[in-house]
């Protein structure tokens, strides 16, 4: 083949910028964002947050369980010790013992549910956050939804079937697990604490009263570090726009 001949079959190959495609606009509901593989990505994200989150709740079930066995354990060994031994000082004594193992695994219990409970916010928001991808992504979407696609009160509270999930209520904290743990706590701070009271002082009246006066103390300060760990989360790790709730107090 002459020189010409190639010449003149190479002027009907079209350009090589004529056979590219055009460059994908970017635009969010048009760009890279609503790939295939983006989705998969958030999908699986979501996933792995709700199975942190299941595993976290595991955890204090098993938590609340063991400590509510080991109190239970407790109470028969005391009554048994008692019947056999009787209730004198050798009693009191064995009871303290007792009583102060139980006392500590039913703190630690309560410090663990509490960090739980901030840990599970973070991971409702991570959710919440991947909602309101979703409804960028697929505008109107969010309408099916019956939980909340934003990271500030009106979407946690739609997350957690709450009104309120920043603010101080007293009588929803005795109803959660952190709180039934919390006073129970309390309620052993109180006894060992009278128990004392009759090792220094053998008076009923002084006694009871002691361990009346300890336990309304260990539950006001139970109650005073869950708030104060929960404030100090929730700042640190989310952010509320204009929530007045929102920092550590």
């Amino acid at each position: 083949m002459d020189e010409r001949a190639f010449a003149a079959g190479a002027e009907h190959v079209p350009p090589a910028v004529a056979t590219e495609h055009p460059p994908a606009e970017t635009g969010l509901g048009q760009d890279a964002g609503a790939s295939p593989r983006r989705v998969q990505f958030l999908a699986t994200e979501h996933w792995s947050l709700l199975a942190t989150r299941a595993l976290s709740w595991n955890e204090s079930f098993a938590r609340t369980s063991m400590f509510l066995t080991s109190l239970s354990t407790s109470t028969v060994a005391l009554a048994l010790v008692g019947s056999a031994a009787g209730f004198g000082t050798e009693f009191n004594l064995f009871a303290l013992v007792v009583l102060s193992i139980t006392l500590f695994l039913g703190l630690a219990t309560f410090v663990r549910l509490t960090q739980v409970n901030n840990e599970d916010l973070y991971w409702v928001a991570g959710m919440n956050r991947l909602r309101g991808v979703y409804a960028r992504l697929e505008p109107g979407i969010e309408d099916e939804f019956v939980t909340g696609t934003t990271l500030d009160v009106p979407g946690f509270a739609l997350s957690y079937g709450a009104m309120q999930v920043t603010g101080v209520a007293p009588l929803h904290f005795l109803v959660t697990t952190p709180g039934v743990v919390g006073i129970i706590c309390s309620v052993l701070g109180g006894v060992i604490t009278g128990l004392l009271m009759l090792q220094l002082a053998p008076a009923m009246t002084s006694a009871l009263g002691a361990g009346v006066i300890a336990t309304i103390a260990l539950a006001g300060l139970l109650a005073a570090y869950a708030r104060r760990e929960s404030a100090a989360y929730i700042s640190r790790m989310i952010r509320f726009h204009g929530d007045p709730d929102s920092g550590p107090r």
